[in-house]
């Protein structure tokens, strides 16, 4: 009876070691969650708390990496977009923001305003999103080492938008851009040669792949490309001879973001540094 109250009071130890460990090993895996998921920052810009979720390497404190902003579209969110795009997962060496719009007019659709978006021109709000990229870049600045030599930027529709807006206006600033769903032909003649991926749905009704087809156009000869090379299924690379090449990301579908799209921008940024 001894040996039998031994063997149980052994194996009764054994399951609670056993438990322990798991539940530290639980307790580890949900704190590294945590650790590697963006985090809520505010920063506030003309009286306005603006937000958004940032994930940082934890080597960004002590080395410089790149940074990647990316815009949600129309009625989005920075939530919706981190989860739906994940580009800190496929980029973890990144730091990786992704800013919230607030309550803005539209052009084609939502005229009122009553969805977050992004501004739409040079000065329109005040430029109160400009002020805002400008006040994150600052304090990724302060807070963490940048590679000012691999900035760069995307967004989905009115994220693309001001995507092009960055390039008319904060250019110099970035390595590449990757503008996706959208058309700004009003910024044209500010855009300076830099590596760019536009993706384009070829059914897309709300902004018409004609007009988005007449921006890749304008961008090729901006970047002074010559012909198209096949890359990865549905992407065009035009080479530029001034080292700003241009890739036409032409999907079958309408207004819509690909699953595939985010690994195809991250690929491309990767191979983009600001000389």
């Amino acid at each position: 009876m001894r040996k039998d109250a031994l063997g149980q009071g052994l194996r009764s130890v054994d399951l609670n070691s056993a438990a322990l460990v798991l539940g530290l090993f639980l307790f580890a895996l949900a704190n590294l969650h945590a650790a590697e998921s963006p985090l809520r920052r505010e920063w506030t810009v003309d009286g306005v708390v603006r937000e958004a979720l940032v994930y940082a390497p934890s080597q960004a404190r002590g080395e410089a990496a790149p940074v990647l902003f990316v815009f949600h579209g129309r009625g989005g969110a920075m939530r919706d977009a981190a989860r739906n795009f994940g580009y800190h997962t496929l980029w973890p060496e990144a730091i990786v923001v992704y800013p919230q719009g607030v309550p803005t007019p539209g052009v084609l659709i939502d005229l009122e305003g009553k969805m977050p978006g992004w501004q739409y021109s040079i000065g329109a709000h005040g430029d109160r999103d400009l002020k805002f990229f400008d006040a994150m870049l600052a304090s990724l600045k302060q807070d963490y080492g940048v590679d000012e030599k691999r900035i760069y930027a995307t967004g989905v529709s009115n994220g693309g938008v001001i995507t092009y807006l960055l390039w008319a206006t904060r250019g110099d600033l970035f390595a590449a851009f990757a503008p996706c769903a959208a058309s700004a032909p009003q910024l044209a003649r500010r855009l300076k040669p830099k590596p760019v991926l536009h993706l384009a749905g070829e059914k897309d009704t709300l902004v018409k792949f004609e007009w988005q087809q007449q921006t890749i156009d304008v961008l090729r000869q901006i970047n002074q490309c010559g012909d198209g090379e096949p890359r990865e299924p549905g992407c065009t690379l035009y080479p530029s001879k001034i080292g700003a090449p241009v890739v036409a990301f032409i999907h079958p579908g309408g207004h819509e973001f690909p699953a595939q799209a985010p690994a195809i921008i991250v690929k491309f940024f990767k191979q983009q540094v600001k000389p």
